[in-house]
């Protein structure tokens, strides 16, 4: 008993929670730890238990006064008590509230059992495309290594010619009652069949070619049609393209990751392509007509005389298309970056010199000049 948790910490809530606030808490980690949905996962279920055996004593007003004045000791099996967990009895809330919070109904009602219809599981896959693939928009086939339905015995799992028979533990409920005599009297819980797993049913004579599972491993080839403008890590739903439901439920989807992969001009940023243009020490200083490149055809583009590296020409709608709507693009921003001559032979160093002189400019004395302007005048 030393090691057990404290029932409130374990539904995350603090002793003086309100019944609204255990049971929403409750609800939550019901949902999250359920068995059915972590089948195969032992942690989970343990952890299902623990949060349904905190509740069962915290959601009882007796229970949990009786639980703040003597703490476990109260609910120790070994000394006559019990408040079990989920599987070991000693529930007495209400069983639909947790169907209906994982599955959206009851085990009694009108409300989905496990037995019933069961949609197929989703599948995930990645697709890598060009830069230029997601501008204009391409169709890729891909292919997927998926479950489908066994068609030697039609998805039923037993051979062909026989039949599954009905659970005679749960009576092809999926679900079996147990009572167990505690210290607040007998109290009943509900549970996953133990025999058929919460099918309902047996199969007696399996399908060869599926062992039955109803279902064989397949790799298939799928088209992809991926929309213009889409970004790296937005993902595309195939809508029925998933594993096939169970017991005539639908088939989960598809959903494939895109991944593009970088431009060697063209950076994005949500749906505008920025760019760095190059241009001579000549064309800034007389003006020019530039290209601009886009990823159609390129844009000419007039700069003025005495154009700045730094500047930011904006061609409006000639970025990426919106993926939600395709009419509308980004733009194009290019920033000019001017360009200084290097290697100048003797006759271009002189022409620069007369240049210089020309315009009253001492450039053997500018770096001198700069820093005098820093000296602190005392």
């Amino acid at each position: 008993m030393a090691n057990k948790a404290d029932y409130y910490d374990t539904l995350g809530i603090s002793k003086g929670a309100g019944e609204d606030e255990i049971k929403k808490a409750y609800r939550n980690m019901a949902k999250k730890y359920h068995p059915d949905a972590n089948q195969g996962d032992e942690s989970a279920e343990k952890k299902f238990k623990e949060v349904s055996e905190a509740y069962d004593v915290l959601s009882d007003a007796k229970k949990r006064e009786t639980y703040d004045r003597f703490g476990h000791a109260a609910f120790d099996q070994s000394a006559g008590g019990g408040a079990g967990g989920f599987y070991g009895g000693g529930m007495n809330f209400d069983m639909s509230d947790i169907f209906e919070t994982v599955f959206g109904g009851d085990i009694f009602g009108s409300g989905r059992r496990r037995s019933g219809p069961r949609r197929g599981a989703d599948l995930q896959t990645s697709l890598k495309i060009t830069f230029e693939e997601s501008f204009f928009g391409v169709e890729k086939e891909i292919q997927v290594s998926a479950n489908e339905t066994c068609e030697t015995c039609k998805g039923t799992g037993s051979k062909p010619g026989s039949a599954a028979e009905s659970c005679k533990q749960c009576g092809g409920s999926g679900q079996e009652r147990v009572h167990q005599q505690t210290l607040f009297g007998t109290m009943a819980s509900v549970r996953t069949c133990s025999l058929c797993k919460g099918e309902g049913k047996i199969i007696r004579n399996p399908c060869q070619t599926c062992k039955g599972t109803a279902k064989v491993r397949k790799n298939k080839k799928l088209q992809v049609a991926v929309p213009k403008g889409i970004e790296s890590g937005q993902s595309i739903r195939l809508s029925g393209r998933g594993e096939p439901g169970e017991k005539g439920g639908p088939s989960g989807d598809l959903l494939v990751t895109i991944y593009v992969s970088p431009h060697n001009v063209f950076k994005r940023n949500g749906d505008d392509l920025y760019l760095e243009v190059p241009v001579t020490f000549v064309q800034a200083a007389l003006g020019y007509d530039i290209t601009i490149p886009t990823m159609a055809d390129p844009e000419r583009h007039t700069i003025k005389a005495g154009t700045q590296t730094g500047t930011v020409v904006t061609i409006k709608g000639k970025g990426m298309p919106n993926v939600r709507n395709p009419k509308s693009s980004g733009n194009i921003v290019a920033t000019l970056k001017v360009s200084v001559p290097t290697n100048l032979n003797e006759k271009q160093k002189q022409l620069l010199k007369e240049f210089a002189e020309e315009m009253g400019e001492d450039y053997q004395d500018h770096k001198r000049g700069f820093f005098d302007k820093l000296k602190i005048k005392k």
